[in-house]
């Protein structure tokens, strides 16, 4: 059984495409997108940054040379690991990266920068998690038309704008990050899938205890399709410790309904932070001849909330929060903003439970996503 009613978003008319191109400029062209130049180490010299975020990642991209943290489109039949320390720079601002200006140097008083770096492999992730077992582990899985350095920055700019205490584990996907590249990230996404659940259980295993993931986006799609996986490996116990979050989730909603069939109830239910105005989401369906998408979900349908209790899960609708650009698929990216109503006992009260809610920004504005799984589990 699907969220929605069958055929009640089915987008009719050439007209709304363009409509919904030209509002989001999301095919027009991307200029000054960040190269690998920026993973470059930068010297601090005499400056002494005031935050440093230390941040780990495995990627099914491979390496340009090996033994250097340089990554391609290409996919890898071994998942590849690094270390970044990455600093943050004093003019900072919340839901922002600063990037260097087009042809001048990384300049740590203004822009994030790559200070130190290592290439890691398996045994020395997981020593790294093993090490800080007072806080869960936080796994951000990027989404669709992503570079490796932009997911890496934006997984620094949420770490240090949330203050979480928790490990922070990027999962870059090998996405071509070319907007007409949609059908082919899908299918990166998907080749990913055990690499992801592979990663999910070692970390569970390393700890001996929750791990956070936040999705975003298609992110939402791999990470549902690796859930699925480990049920279908018989990894109860792994699923039983995960705490998931998906922004957005660009998925189907009839495919969603069919892999929450295979993955079934989970101990802490999945958090969905979904807005019916994504206009990204909007163009996601139009390539998918209609379909709707699990991240635009109206949250006020009954059938909607009837389908949240039914298959264990929480929906809050997040569409009253300001939204950082014209696109309205990255409210989470401004985690100040995001910080209020999921800790706040109105908002709170019923997160532990399954079925579908809606925020109200004007009475209380949601906590960090990385935030969002431990304050659910402490309703329950």
């Amino acid at each position: 059984m699907s969220f929605t009613t069958a055929g009640s978003v089915r987008l009719s008319t050439s007209l709304r495409i363009a409509a919904v191109l030209a509002a989001t400029g999301l095919f027009s062209a991307c200029a000054g997108r960040p190269g690998p130049e920026t993973l470059g180490t930068v010297a601090l010299g005499d400056f002494q940054p005031t935050r440093v975020e230390t941040l780990y990642s495995v990627t099914t991209r491979d390496r340009a040379e090996p033994g250097k943290n340089v990554f391609t489109t290409d996919k890898t039949r071994e998942p590849n690991y690094a270390s970044f320390d990455v600093s943050i720079p004093p003019t900072h601002v919340a839901a922002a990266i600063e990037w260097p200006k087009p042809g001048r140097k990384v300049d740590p008083k203004t822009d994030f920068a790559v200070v130190s770096q290592s290439v890691l492999d398996r045994e020395a992730l997981l020593q790294a998690i093993r090490r800080r077992e007072t806080a869960a582990p936080v796994v951000f899985v990027h989404g669709y038309n992503y570079n490796f350095q932009e997911s890496l920055f934006r997984l620094a700019q949420l770490k240090t704008d949330s203050n979480i205490a928790g490990t922070p584990v990027l999962f870059s996907w090998p996405s071509l990050a070319a907007l007409p590249a949609y059908v082919a990230d899908k299918e990166s996404a998907t080749y990913s899938r055990d690499a992801l659940a592979d990663l999910l259980s070692d970390m569970v295993r390393a700890r001996k205890g929750e791990v956070d993931v936040f999705a975003h986006s298609m992110g939402g799609w791999l990470t549902v399709e690796a859930l699925r996986q480990l049920r279908l490996e018989g990894k109860g116990d792994v699923l039983d410790r995960l705490r998931v979050i998906m922004a957005a989730p660009d998925i189907d909603e009839d495919v969603f309904t069919a892999q929450l069939d295979v993955i079934g109830r989970m101990r802490t239910p999945i958090t969905i932070l979904v807005a019916p105005d994504d206009r990204a989401l909007q163009v996601s369906s139009i390539l998918g001849a209609g379909t709707q998408r699990v991240g635009a979900l109206d949250a006020r349908s009954p059938e909607v909330e009837e389908a949240a209790k039914r298959y264990g899960i929480t929906i809050v609708d997040i569409s009253s929060l300001e939204s950082i650009d014209a696109t309205n698929h990255n409210r989470f990216f401004d985690v100040k903003q995001l910080a209020a109503a999921l800790n706040k006992p109105a908002a709170v009260a019923t997160l532990g439970d399954a079925g579908a809610f809606v925020l109200d920004a004007a009475a209380q504005t949601v906590s960090s996503p990385f935030s969002i799984a431990a304050t659910v589990l402490r309703q329950r």
